[in-house]
């Protein structure tokens, strides 16, 4: 599964879903769906080695689309985990976002945000996933994936609950 950041949102890199599609057909990767506007992208690939995986997309996206996204891949195994490894209670957790680290922020910089607090917002940060809940709604939240990626000095891709778990449906149905 790749997670396209920043595609399709506020009129800005524009991402048609089929031309998406087609170019992950051209780079060879099977059972290519897409999920919502937002860059989603599940697929199955001969390929093990991530990171040239993720080259070649992000490399076919600048040739096919004039701008680079950031890129992140993760399996169906992997994405199940984030999911299962949530701290909220089951109510929280159905109202909440998985913000998606590309990299493992620096724990220094963790420390520092877990000092913050908000009345109406709680996150719990591990290695791959910022788990975020708030009670007046992500769009009024204070703490947005801008917000995360500024203090953390990472990339981060947020997505809903109920997308994430239509996206581990899908995989599913490829295993």
């Amino acid at each position: 599964m790749a997670f396209l950041r920043g595609i399709n949102v506020g009129g800005h890199k524009k991402v048609p879903m089929k031309e998406l599609r087609e170019l992950f057909l051209k780079l060879e990767l099977n059972n290519v769906q897409t999920y919502i506007q937002s860059g989603n992208v599940v697929f199955q690939s001969e390929e093990k080695n991530i990171e040239i995986l993720k080259l070649k997309i992000q490399e076919n996206i600048i040739s096919c689309f004039g701008f680079d996204v950031p890129v992140l891949i993760k399996t169906y195994a992997e994405l199940k985990a984030i999911n299962n490894e949530c701290p909220f209670s089951k109510e929280k957790k159905e109202s909440s976002y998985f913000m998606l680290l590309y990299t493992e922020p620096n724990q220094d910089l963790i420390e520092k945000l877990v000092e913050i607090n908000s009345q109406d917002e709680e996150f719990y940060i591990t290695k791959n996933c910022i788990y975020f809940y708030s009670n007046v709604g992500y769009g009024r939240a204070k703490y947005n994936n801008n917000f995360f990626e500024k203090k953390l000095k990472v990339t981060v891709t947020a997505r809903n609950y109920k997308t994430l778990l239509k996206l581990l449906s899908l995989c599913k149905d490829l295993i």
